[in-house]
């Protein structure tokens, strides 16, 4: 039990003293306007630099990240086929697509997936 306490404590101490060596060196030393500044070919911007992002195409993107994961999740499903019963494989496989069909029917329903009003 001594031994795991003095293992944490080293681990502990070792990663405090790499993180403020980290956070002593990675400190600018000079600020300048002109560094901060966003740049665009040598010229000055000619608007703002940080456009304001459409909440509505993040919310789409995300929607389709997750539904995109689910399905590589149902990929595998095929591979198992030879490793289990057909009925197993086939109640597991719905139950899967239900609930993929059922989110998407709730996001639509949601209205997430409208693009304009």
């Amino acid at each position: 039990m001594m031994i795991l306490l003095m293992c944490i404590i080293i681990t502990l101490v070792i990663s405090s003293v790499v993180m403020i060596i980290a956070s002593l060196l990675a400190k600018k030393t000079i600020t300048d306007r002109e560094k901060n500044s966003p740049f665009e070919c040598g010229f000055d911007p000619k608007g703002s630099a940080r456009l304001p992002f459409s909440l509505r195409f993040f919310l789409i993107a995300v929607i389709f990240l997750i539904f995109d994961v689910e399905i590589t999740l149902l990929l595998p499903l095929a591979m198992i086929i030879n490793f289990s019963t057909i009925s197993t494989w086939a109640i597991t496989g719905s139950i899967f697509i239900i609930i993929l069909l059922l989110g998407l029917y709730h996001e639509w329903n949601q209205g997430a997936l409208e693009w304009a009003y």
